[in-house]
C-alpha cells in the first residue's frame, strides 16, 4: 500500500491537462477522487475512462466560492474526509502592460488567485477539524521570476506562491501542510487562453518542441504532484519547481 492509496483527493480544474494527467496518475495509484471544472463533458468523458477508479466529479468555477464548497461538500458526502485539495485551475492570457487589457487582468486575478483562495476556504475547516490535511496548487517557473509581456501573469503566480507559504505557516500546528508546483513550459491547452497573437504563435510553437527537451508533458507534472502527496505527513514538501530540461528562464 502507498500512501496514496485510499487518500481522498479533490482535483480542481481536472478536465485536461495537468489536472486530467494528474487525475490518470492518482487513479492508478488507487486515491478515491473527486474531480470538477466548467467542462462537464470533459469531466464525464474522463471518469468513463478510469473504470476500476473511485471517482466522482462535479461542475465548478472556481471563481464562484459556492461552487468549489459545493465540490467539498460532496467529497465529505462521499468520503467522510479530504486528505488532499488540488487547485489547478489557471489561465494565461500574457500581453504587454501597455496595451491594458483589463478584463484579462481581472480574469487572471478572480481565476489565479481568487480560485486558489476560495479552495483554501472550503477545505481548511475540514481539515483543521481532522488535524490532518495537504493543499497542493498549480504555480509556475512565472511565480519565481518575471519576464516581459507576462507581468500580471507572473504577478498572479507570485501571490499564489506568497498565499501557500502563509498557509503552511498558519496552518503547520494542525497538521495541514501546503505544496506549489512550478511548472516551466508544459504541453497543455493553456496556450489557448492567450489572446495576443504573437505571444500565443509563441507559445504554440514551443509546444511543438515538447519532444526536443523544450516543453513538459502533463504526465511529468502529474508525477510531481504524486510524489508530494506520496511523502508522509512529518514531511512538508513546500515547492517542486520543474522545468524542461532546454528551459531558459
Amino acid at each position: 500500500m502507498t500512501h496514496i492509496e485510499g487518500k481522498v483527493v479533490v482535483i480542481m480544474g481536472a478536465s485536461s491537462g495537468i489536472g486530467e494527467a494528474t487525475t490518470k496518475k492518482l487513479a492508478e495509484e488507487g486515491a478515491k477522487l473527486v474531480i470538477a471544472a466548467r467542462r462537464e463533458d470533459r469531466l464525464e468523458s474522463l471518469a468513463k475512462s478510469l473504470p476500476n477508479a473511485d471517482i466522482s466529479y462535479a461542475v465548478a468555477d472556481v471563481t464562484n466560492k459556492e461552487d468549489v464548497q459545493a465540490v467539498i461538500d460532496l467529497a465529505m458526502e462521499k468520503h467522510g474526509r479530504v486528505d488532499v485539495l488540488y487547485n489547478n485551475a489557471g489561465i494565461m492570457p500574457t500581453a504587454p502592460l501597455a496595451e491594458s487589457r483589463f478584463d484579462e487582468w481581472r480574469q487572471m486575478l478572480d481565476i489565479n488567485i481568487m480560485g486558489v483562495l476560495n479552495g483554501i476556504a472550503a477545505v481548511l475547516p475540514v481539515m483543521k477539524k481532522q488535524q490532518s490535511g495537504h493543499i497542493i496548487a498549480t504555480d509556475s517557473v512565472a511565480g519565481h521570476v518575471v519576464y516581459p509581456g507576462s507581468a500580471v501573469y507572473c504577478g498572479t503566480k507570485f501571490a499564489v506562491r506568497a498565499i501557500m507559504e502563509g498557509l503552511r505557516q498558519e496552518e503547520k500546528d494542525n497538521n495541514v501542510r501546503s505544496t506549489i508546483i512550478s511548472p516551466g513550459a508544459v504541453t497543455t491547452e493553456l496556450y489557448t487562453t492567450i489572446n495576443h497573437a504573437a505571444d500565443r504563435e509563441s507559445v504554440r510553437d514551443l509546444m511543438s518542441k515538447g519532444e526536443e527537451g523544450f516543453s513538459l508533458k502533463s504526465s511529468d507534472v502529474a508525477d510531481a504532484v504524486a510524489y508530494a502527496i506520496s511523502t508522509p505527513e512529518t514531511v512538508a514538501v513546500s515547492e517542486i519547481l520543474i522545468r524542461p530540461a532546454k528551459q531558459m528562464v
